[in-house]
């Protein structure tokens, strides 16, 4: 790999929560250096929308944020991936594609909030301590040296802090 531009899939089940906040987050906070791509492995074709809130409510641009499938990731014509980061258990023990690109594989373990039931207050509160959490994670990964980027530094950059 050359240290030009890191290609960078995080993979959730539905692509409409987790995966899409980090992939907003990344497209902000990675700069020049890393190209931000979410998908899922049983996409339900829409956003959530107190995803798209909590990253509205920190100043990320959600145009073309979109819920789509794993497949676009695949193929002769799909970019070469050098880092997959899923983000929901459930993907993590899907039977997944052939990644192109032989990507360093990770896990993020996070609650998914959209399945937190309660008051509205404490379902936004849910949202935003996992948008809190990418943020951290997403900070972490971009401060990584090139050469340092391996599965276990990749998985580390999420500070376990407790499930809500």
């Amino acid at each position: 790999m050359n240290e030009q531009c890191i290609n960078v899939l995080f993979l959730s089940s539905g692509n409409s929560t987790r995966s899409i906040m980090a992939e907003a987050i990344l497209k902000r906070l990675g700069g020049d250096g890393f190209i931000a791509h979410s998908a899922g492995s049983h996409p339900t074709g829409r956003v959530n929308p107190l995803a798209l809130e909590q990253l509205r409510l920190r100043g990320y641009p959600t145009d073309g944020l979109a819920s789509k499938s794993w497949t676009r990731f695949v193929g002769p014509s799909a970019p070469p991936l050098q880092v997959l980061i899923g983000v929901c258990s459930k993907v993590v023990g899907e039977r997944h594609p052939a990644w192109p690109g032989n990507p360093v594989e990770a896990f993020w373990d996070l609650c998914s909030p959209g399945m937190v039931e309660g008051s509205d207050a404490d379902v936004r509160a849910v949202f935003a301590q996992v948008c809190e959490q990418l943020e951290a994670a997403v900070k972490a990964l971009v401060a990584v040296p090139y050469d340092k980027l391996d599965a276990d530094t990749a998985c580390g950059c999420l500070k376990p802090t407790g499930t809500p």
